[in-house]
């Protein structure tokens, strides 16, 4: 007889996303509305946890690429005894030397090219 008397169901609209939520489980509006806004409150947190996570995700591949050959930014040629900056097209020889240290010829390359 209480459904007769008593319009007890919620919808509510959030007017930015456009997410609907309705609610007529309990016998009590309030009770109903306070249902529909606690639903309102974990689906707008789940899409801003999803919406963030996209973005980091995004901001990560931007970082990380793809890994293709054509993103190197130096080859080391162990048979031909030389390293190969593509950045600024520019080869060193005596790749030993170059891996137990002796940096400064790089270095000094790369600022130059750089500037």
């Amino acid at each position: 007889q209480n459904v007769n008397k008593v319009e007890t169901a919620v919808r509510i609209v959030h007017k930015p996303t456009g997410v609907v939520v309705a609610s007529q489980t309990e016998r009590s509006q309030n009770a109903n509305k306070e249902n529909a806004m606690s639903v309102l409150r974990s689906k707008l947190f789940e899409e801003m946890q999803r919406q963030k996570a996209e973005s980091i995700g995004a901001l990560r591949k931007e970082q990380v690429g793809s890994g293709d050959r054509s993103e190197k930014i130096r080859t080391y040629n162990f048979p031909d005894d030389r390293v190969t900056d593509h950045r600024i097209n520019k080869k060193w020889h005596n790749i030993t030397k170059i891996l137990e240290g002796d940096l400064d010829p790089v270095v000094s390359a790369l600022r130059e090219a750089l500037k």
